[in-house]
Formats: structure tokens, C-alpha cells, sequence
């Protein structure tokens, strides 16, 4: 694994105000993550896995502690997919994969070509002029991976991309996921309540205790890529998922 990280976290922590002298989501996370790495969290639900992607995100502030991406601090851009698509239901698939660059007044000729390989990237061909509604929940998350990837982000954050699709669209996103990563080699931070989506997707699984939020166990998942549906079937897979299944509990 590469020596020099894309993100240094360190000794982070959030606390958001209550009545009892505040409700502690994160205290003293740290953490490396290199380039091109894809790395899942996991946790019990209020360990704190959506505060800490807002934070990366930078939509929302960590109480102390500090990240550092690459060597000195710059803002890095970022591309961020929800649980929800969050596609605009009157703009198409086209339009809604190009709206990043639209904010960034990219120019037209440009913004078309980039548009178009997202497209071929997600497998989207053509569907480029058909709205959300008409679109399956796997392929409105496709155009939202396309769209927060368009715009070529130093990290893509994943917050349970496919947590409301059916399981067996879930586990075609998991392929199709893969896929694409394997593409881009973008370094990827992803929240998941899934073990068995972890072990597919990543190259590190970090497991989160109860509130307040650290690392209990930093898993190096140690499967071959490209991955295949069999390989969830090997025994390998077995044991590394006991040991997540552990931890959790």
C-alpha cells in the first residue's frame, strides 16, 4: 500500500449540544487513508458513521481534532452519494449527471464530452434523455455516482448508497460499484450497515464502537480483485466476516 496518505485524521471528535452537556457522536477518531484506496465503515447504528462522512465532507465542523489531506491542508473536492439519489425530477439523465460542471460554467463542449463517458462509465447508454421517474433505484444511484464523480473528486464519500434497494439490485450495485472503482481508482470512504457489502467493495474495513464513535478494529481485506459473486462463498470470506461480526457485537 502506498506510503503517503490522501487523508490524515486525527484524534477527531463531535459533540452536538443537548440537555445533559452535549451528545458526544465521535471522540478521538484517527485514521490514514492512502490514494485509490476503498475503505468501508462500519458500525452499530449511532456510532457515528454519518457525522463522521458530513465532516469529511465538510458540511458539517468536528468539535477537535484535525484532517489533513495530502502533505499540507487544502480543500480537496469532493463527489458525495446519498442513500437517497437525490436526482431533480425535472432535469434527465444527461442533465442531472452534468449539473456539477454547470456550477463550475465548464464550457459546453466540454461538459457534453465529459457527460457522455460518465454515461458509458455507469452503463447508462441509452437512457441519457429519460427522467428519475423512469428509472430503476439501481440506475437513479448510478446517475448519482456518475454525477459525484464527473467533476474528477480527490474523494468520493458514500453514505449506504444502496440501502433502500431491493437485495438483489443491492448485490448488482456491488458489482457494478466495483467496477467502476476499478476504473477510476478514486480513493473512497464508504458508510455501510452491510458486512458482507463491506468485504466485497473495499481494501480496509474500520469498524466503530458504540457512541461515542472510535476504531475498534482497521481490517485489511486481503481478496482478489477483480472480485466475482463467488468469492463471497470462499471460506476466506467467512472468516474475515466473523471477525467484523465480532467486533460489531
Amino acid at each position: 500500500m502506498p506510503q503517503t496518505s490522501t487523508l490524515t485524521i486525527r484524534n477527531l471528535s463531535a459533540v452536538f449540544p443537548d440537555n445533559n452537556g452535549g451528545l458526544r457522536a465521535l471522540q478521538g477518531l484517527s485514521f490514514d487513508v492512502h490514494p485509490r484506496e476503498f475503505v468501508c465503515v462500519l458500525g452499530p447504528s449511532g456510532s457515528g458513521k454519518t457525522t463522521l462522512l458530513r465532516i469529511l465532507a465538510g458540511l458539517l465542523p468536528p468539535t477537535s481534532g484535525s484532517l489533513m489531506f495530502g502533505h499540507v491542508w487544502k480543500q480537496p473536492r469532493i463527489g458525495m452519494v446519498f442513500q437517497q439519489a437525490n436526482l431533480m425530477p425535472w432535469r434527465t439523465v444527461t442533465d442531472n449527471i452534468k449539473l456539477p460542471l454547470e456550477v463550475t460554467n465548464t464550457d459546453e463542449q466540454s461538459a457534453r464530452l465529459k457527460t457522455r463517458e460518465m454515461v458509458e462509465l455507469v452503463g447508462l447508454q441509452g437512457f441519457e434523455d429519460s427522467l428519475p421517474r423512469d428509472l430503476s433505484g439501481g440506475m437513479a444511484q448510478r446517475v448519482a455516482i456518475a454525477r459525484a464523480l464527473i467533476h474528477d473528486p480527490d474523494l468520493l464519500l458514500l453514505d449506504e448508497p444502496f440501502a433502500s434497494l431491493d437485495a438483489m439490485t443491492r448485490e448488482r450495485m456491488w458489482m457494478e460499484l466495483s467496477r467502476i472503482w476499478q476504473a477510476k481508482q478514486k480513493t473512497v470512504i464508504m458508510v455501510t450497515h452491510s458486512i458482507n457489502e463491506s468485504l466485497f467493495l473495499a481494501d480496509r474495513v474500520l469498524v466503530l464502537t458504540q457512541r461515542p464513535g472510535k476504531v475498534k478494529l482497521d481490517l485489511e481485506v486481503d481478496l482478489p480483485r477483480p472480485r466475482t459473486d463467488d468469492i463471497r462463498y470462499t471460506p476466506h470470506f467467512g472468516r474475515l466476516a466473523r471477525k467484523l461480526r465480532e467486533a460489531i457485537e
